[in-house]
């Protein structure tokens, strides 16, 4: 049953993953640069994982009339990460490093989280502490993002948010979380620093994507699919899809 007290999300649907990063590409373009002139710096955590690598190479390379991105005045984190170190293939610091800044004039400032350090729960104090010190907060405790870049699994989940795990009611800034379906330890963003941002952006396509999509859009917030919980209650929250991941959409 639907929430009655929800508001649909703005939806933004390309023809096909390249558009949808297009579109995607230019909005936070055009967020960064707002955020850069209102407050002299930008800051923005990274979605991981092999979604958003095209539109990396688009931030990286060809911004075309998207604008220019002031790179040096932008500071990136990472939404999630594996426990991997920062060399091994699954590490979303490694794919953000390979994709989006080797090919970078400008360098901005990058803190990845330390997915390498055997101790999950000191790294994910260490990575709240970065948070805390080069992220204005909003006259509270919770630093406050410009953009959150999020991807969504099929089963619902976002960064490593995942269906059924106690890091959905963890109050820390960053936690350390087992993903049982997985036999995988990752670090994480949790929800109340993900609820504090200006800007959120989903990026999701293919169809495998496209029955939870039509349930989390249309359905609003519910547990089982923690991506629908990612509300901000002074932010936006928008989706850049494919035709393919929204062909359920109001169906």
């Amino acid at each position: 049953m639907t929430n009655p007290s929800f508001h649909r999300p703005e939806v933004v649907v390309g023809v096909d993953p390249d558009e949808a990063m297009r579109f995607a590409a230019r909005r936070i373009v055009a967020l960064l640069a707002d955020a850069v002139e209102r407050r002299g710096v930008a800051t923005m955590a990274l979605a991981g994982g092999s979604t958003p690598r095209r539109l990396y190479r688009l931030l990286a390379l060809s911004p075309g009339d998207s604008g220019v991105i002031a790179w040096s005045r932008v500071k990136l984190f990472v939404g999630d990460e594996r426990c991997v170190p920062s060399d091994h293939p699954d590490s979303n610091e490694r794919m953000v490093r390979e994709s989006l800044l080797a090919d970078l004039s400008e360098a901005p400032a990058f803190h990845p989280m330390p997915g390498g350090n055997p101790d999950r729960v000191e790294a994910a104090r260490q990575y709240a502490e970065t948070l805390s010190r080069e992220i204005p907060g909003n006259g509270g405790s919770i630093p406050r993002f410009d953009v959150v870049l999020l991807g969504m699994g099929d089963d619902g989940h976002t960064a490593s948010l995942f269906p059924d795990t106690p890091i959905l009611d963890d109050k820390r800034l960053v936690a350390e979380v087992y993903v049982p379906r997985l036999d995988s330890w990752r670090l994480s963003l949790t929800l109340p620093v993900l609820n504090a941002a200006r800007h959120v952006l989903f990026l999701v396509t293919g169809p495998a994507k496209a029955v939870t999509l039509s349930r989390v859009i249309a359905d609003g917030p519910r547990r089982h699919f923690p991506s629908s919980l990612v509300l901000p209650e002074d932010g936006e929250v928008e989706w850049y899809v494919d035709r393919e991941a929204a062909a359920l959409i109001g169906a």
